[in-house]
């Protein structure tokens, strides 16, 4: 499959099959997050991989009712970013930097057949916090995002999308 037909064919699912995502595969979404660009390279993000049921749960609570999938997802990621590594002469790029690898990670998901959701926890502050107390982050390190990954319950999910996603009004040629 070429990069538009899986830019294409990604889409939210929020319901999972019990299959377990081997950790082969996993490795290889990982570093598909990992070969995002990143401002001078800083390469400032950093990733908490959770299987574990009980944790998945404690992750939900602590991002609120849209982080619901986590509770059927077979893998949690949380995607953070990691201060001391990002760029000291604008550090706040760090927020691009680990929204570019999940974005990759989203995608190379739904290459390899696997469905994801992409759950926002910054900036909002209580989910930010819920996040670092839960794992214990060093002050350093700021949860960025949660994404829920699984085999889809339902297969049919992941085929690819037909219509356009273009809007024309939304694009400006020379001026606005």
């Amino acid at each position: 499959m070429n990069g538009l037909d899986v830019i294409r064919k990604r889409r939210s699912i929020r319901e999972y099959s019990e299959k377990p995502i081997s950790d082969e595969v996993l490795h290889e979404i990982l570093d598909a997050g990992m070969r995002g660009p990143s401002c001078v390279n800083a390469r400032d993000w950093s990733f908490i991989v959770v299987k574990d049921k009980d944790t998945l749960n404690k992750m939900a609570d602590a991002n609120g009712s849209p982080a619901e999938p986590l509770r059927g997802a077979n893998v949690g990621i949380l995607a953070c970013g990691d201060l001391k590594r990002s760029f000291k002469g604008a550090p706040d790029y760090w927020i691009i930097d680990v929204s570019i690898a999940c974005q990759n990670i989203v995608l190379a998901a739904a290459e390899l057949g696997i469905g994801s959701v992409w759950l926002g926890t910054y900036p909002q502050t209580e989910r930010v916090e819920g996040q670092k107390k839960l794992f214990q982050l060093p002050d350093s390190v700021i949860p960025h995002s949660l994404i829920a990954l699984g085999y889809p319950k339902n297969q049919e999910e992941l085929s690819l999308g037909s219509r356009s996603e273009y809007e024309p009004s939304q694009v400006h040629f020379e001026k606005w």
